[in-house]
């Protein structure tokens, strides 16, 4: 589904990802780890056109989206739920849910992510749809930003440390829904602090350092290589 091919992306003059590759396939949960500052949200940031590669090729489905604008990535049916859930608070969770709704995203018909089926994978949504979404608790405003990414009928999902600043219960709950989700075919790129969180949802798993994938393979085999956990997790 998605293929990123030797892509290299900068601030100004600063070289931030060097020659970086990776693919998602469908129906899969790809996890990103690494240390605080190694070009994680970059890499998000390049995909979703906020911040485009100077080299590489960026595909869905084998179709370049590198040259385009995020609006246009968006349409292609990629949805991103940023760090930080970047909610308006003003707008109330119905509000929300309404604005999502209207991005006309790939796949519409065979994919069907309506209002009502978001919240049927985050029922604790429905007591609060007409809270604003600046009084909601941290782990509802995660449930919003999901539900508003896939109420836009998306084929990928980016997710950008979808448990920070949440309490354990509220990662449970939320690691719940993304196992739903991922049984429903929906593919997910995941860059996450919380190793646990991640490697318990993830089919592959790659390690960043510095701009660069230093390792690739299973939840499995990262546990099993603690070489690889010391001296790029910390763990």
């Amino acid at each position: 589904m998605l293929r990123i091919r030797d892509i290299d992306t900068y601030y100004g003059d600063s070289h931030i990802l060097h020659a970086m590759s990776l693919s998602v396939g469908h129906a899969e949960v790809v996890a990103i780890l690494g240390r605080n500052g190694v070009g994680k949200t970059t890499l998000i940031r390049s995909i979703v056109g906020f911040t485009p590669p100077r080299n590489g090729r960026v595909l869905l489905d084998g179709c370049e989206i590198s040259s385009l604008r995020p609006y246009q990535i968006i349409r292609r049916g990629v949805a991103l739920v940023p760090q930080g859930r970047r909610m308006f608070p003003s707008l109330t969770v119905r509000e929300t849910l309404d604005i999502g709704a209207l991005v006309a995203r790939f796949d519409r018909e065979r994919r069907g992510w309506s209002i009502e089926r978001a919240l049927d994978a985050f029922p604790a949504l429905r007591e609060r749809l007409d809270a604003r979404t600046g009084r909601l608790s941290g782990g509802e405003q995660e449930m919003v930003a999901v539900s508003r990414a896939l109420v836009g009928y998306p084929r990928l999902i980016l997710l950008d440390e979808p448990s920070e600043g949440l309490s354990p219960l509220m990662v449970a709950q939320i690691e719940e829904r993304f196992r739903e989700l991922k049984a429903r075919g929906v593919s997910m790129l995941l860059v996450e602090q919380q190793v646990g969180f991640a490697l318990r949802l993830a089919d592959r798993v790659l390690v960043m350092s510095k701009g660069r994938f230093v390792y690739e393979g299973t939840p499995a085999d990262l546990l099993g290589n603690a070489e690889v956990r010391e001296h790029y997790l910390g763990l």
